[in-house]
């Protein structure tokens, strides 16, 4: 799922059932291959389990102190992501243990996600969302690294 700081989400990739890494899944992605080729233009955030990309910044791993600064940064912005996972869960209980085949539960998790949209458009009051997550992931892909050199600019231009 991508989603912006509103917590809408502007893109839902809910065809591979069962358990799959949300970095794998992301490279078959429709919106991997458009960031990728340059149909697109902008920076997702993503945790530590994708591999930095140009278009898809990661924090450091062992951060001296400038990139502390980025990792701070990044944290508390991508911590949308992860509020916005909470807000749907809370809003969608059957999320948290779907007993149906893995077809029909992407199916319904699309349609958590759509109705998720309209609550949040409407500007219906949020549900009470249980404390934060940590959703990182370890790594399978490795970091590009023209995606390195694009998050060491960052950092050298608004953090140091």
């Amino acid at each position: 799922m991508v989603c912006n700081a509103d917590c809408v989400i502007s893109n839902v990739v809910a065809k591979w059932p069962c358990s799959v890494h949300d970095s794998r899944i992301f490279r078959a992605s429709e919106i991997y291959q458009c960031l990728s080729q340059g149909e697109l233009s902008g920076v997702l955030l993503g945790d530590r389990g994708y591999g930095c990309q140009p278009f898809l910044l990661t924090p450091f791993t062992d951060p001296q102190e400038a990139q502390q600064a980025y990792n701070h940064a990044h944290a508390r912005t991508r911590a949308r992501v992860e509020m916005t996972f909470g807000l749907l869960k809370a809003r969608f209980h059957c999320l948290h243990k779907l007993r149906v085949n893995p077809v029909r539960a992407c199916d319904i998790t699309v349609a958590c996600a759509v109705l998720h949209n309209v609550a949040c458009l409407r500007k219906e009051r949020a549900p009470r969302v249980p404390p934060a997550m940590d959703w990182d992931n370890p790594a399978i892909f490795p970091d590009d690294d023209s995606g390195r050199l694009l998050r060491d600019q960052y950092v050298l231009n608004y953090f140091s």
